[in-house]
């Protein structure tokens, strides 16, 4: 080995590796993918190894790379428990939370779950963004998340070095608002029977769940819509536009959606995704411990 690693380097190596390719990680990186494909190619020629194999047409990791991406992902957590350790030495001891949160969670449980670490002492200063849950992953990886808040946890295996917590579970049940509820109350659940049914879209887990209950029973609802947006679902159940599966408990207002019953043994499970080394954040800890708190 001639030359010093330059870490610069290593970072575009790490980007492409956790990416899965090279257009991916130059998307990520905000540069062009010759650039990132140029400093791989530098990284390979410093360390006298081929890191990565065309496979079809997906770039894989040589048994090189596979080493070489375990010792990246030690340097690169630890550069950034280094910029956390001063973050938290800065005078005016801020605590900064970067959540982010997966597009399909409500809006109610994402404050809900967030909430315990707005009410830590300290000062806090929470930065949420939302999206569509493998960017989230991409982020968390790339330390601009400190967690994740989502309706499912992290697939098992891989090399990072992450965890899923299950925070809340809450029992499902189809509502609808006034006219709907007086048609389809009684007889639930054979009465949803061709009833119109406004439901999440296919990439939702709950979806799947359903289907399966529905499927079980017999039952098949007049599909009128589905939908990405869990809160533009919600919206257009207020609006009567068709029945629609809920974890909101009534709010006691008569106008307001009524519950017609529970779905039987489906639960919506909402989960944090964090480093395991971010167990030590105050805000993530804060989350945590009133999950433990309210299953017990």
């Amino acid at each position: 080995m001639s030359e010093r690693i330059n870490f610069k380097h290593l970072h575009y190596f790490w980007a492409v590796a956790h990416a899965g390719g090279v257009t991916r990680a130059a998307e990520q990186l905000g540069v062009s993918a010759q650039t990132v494909s140029g400093q791989i190619s530098r990284l390979e020629q410093s360390l006298e190894r081929t890191l990565f194999r065309q496979q079809g047409r997906q770039l894989v990791l040589t048994e090189a790379g596979h080493v070489t991406l375990r010792y990246a992902d030690q340097i690169f957590m630890l550069g950034e428990e280094l910029q956390e350790t001063l973050e938290d030495a800065q005078l005016d001891k801020t605590i900064r939370l970067a959540a982010g949160i997966s597009d399909v969670l409500p809006k109610a449980i994402a404050l809900k779950l967030l909430e315990p670490a707005l009410r830590l002492d300290a000062k806090v200063r929470l930065q949420c963004g939302e999206g569509d849950f493998d960017e989230l992953l991409a982020d968390l990886t790339r330390h601009r998340l400190d967690v994740v808040l989502a309706d499912r946890p992290m697939a098992a295996g891989g090399s990072q070095p992450f965890q899923s917590w299950l925070l809340m579970r809450c029992p499902v049940k189809i509502a609808g608002a006034a006219e709907l509820w007086r048609r389809h109350a009684a007889g639930f659940p054979a009465s949803l029977n061709q009833a119109p049914m406004l439901l999440p879209s296919r990439h939702h887990v709950l979806r799947s769940q359903l289907d399966q209950w529905f499927e079980e029973r017999r039952i098949k609802p007049d599909i009128v819509a589905e939908f990405d947006d869990g809160a533009l679902l919600d919206a257009f159940g207020r609006q009567g536009f068709g029945l629609f599966p809920t974890t909101a408990p009534s709010d006691g207002n008569a106008n307001a959606p009524q519950a017609l019953g529970e779905v039987d043994g489906v639960w919506e499970h909402y989960y944090a995704i964090a480093n395991r080394r971010r167990l030590r954040h105050p805000g993530v800890q804060a989350m945590l411990q009133a999950a433990i708190e309210a299953a017990s």
